[in-house]
């Protein structure tokens, strides 16, 4: 996510305030790597940054945290010429979405307890919830359409992502007790599911559909 620069580091040396920015980012990374909920306070002094000049760029913990948040600016998570098929598109994209979760989780649960915590203003702003997941979903079930109508192609996105976040991560480890590597399989699991779902219901629509009654012309005696 991009977090927006505050009036003081546009001001003056901008190249030498983006690596001060950049090393208290780096820092709140780091402590969050760890386990942490770094405060500015923290951040600051693992990065040797006086307090006063780490709250020039990060007036609040809330500011820090969503800005050390890891960024994820893949446009797809399909490979170079991807398949046609949409069910091993979706499996592609399932797996390679689960892996950014596993590999960012310490982050991606800093990113979910402050998403609930947050007002709803300050959550539209969190990473969490740009919605970037569900683009990378819908590139993947891109071969429906036309047969499926864009409304119900994002809607089998948004199911599929209620079901392949850290939320179901931290939902099925904590909570079902499965391990990390039985969590996301059980996700890519949940995403064919509601795939094969979905074409079924779609395939049933379609057989309800009234037919045209034929156009057949008497012959003339």
């Amino acid at each position: 996510m991009s977090v927006v620069s505050t009036g003081y580091e546009l001001n003056g040396r901008v190249a030498q305030k983006r690596r001060t920015r950049e090393a208290l980012i780096a820092a709140a990374r780091e402590l969050v790597a760890q386990g942490l909920t770094p405060t500015v306070e923290a951040a600051a002094e693992a990065a040797t940054i006086s307090r006063t000049t780490a709250y020039r760029y990060f007036p609040s913990q809330r500011a820090l945290l969503a800005a050390a948040h890891p960024e994820t600016a893949a446009e797809s998570l399909l490979p170079p010429n991807p398949p046609e098929d949409v069910a091993a598109r979706l499996d592609l994209v399932v797996t390679a979405f689960t892996q950014v979760v596993l590999d960012t989780e310490p982050q991606a649960r800093t990113m979910l307890r402050l998403s609930l915590e947050a007002s709803p203003e300050e959550r539209s702003q969190l990473a969490l919830r740009q919605g970037r997941a569900i683009k990378w979903l819908e590139e993947a079930l891109a071969p429906l359409q036309p047969a499926v109508p864009a409304a119900e192609v994002r809607r089998l996105a948004l199911a599929i992502r209620s079901a392949t976040g850290i939320e179901a991560l931290v939902w099925l480890t904590d909570v079902g007790g499965l391990s990390r590597n039985e969590a996301t399989n059980l996700m890519r699991w949940s995403a064919r599911a509601m795939l094969a779902t979905a074409l079924t219901d779609q395939a049933g629509a379609t057989k309800k559909l009234p037919r045209r009654p034929a156009n057949h012309t008497r012959s003339r005696p």
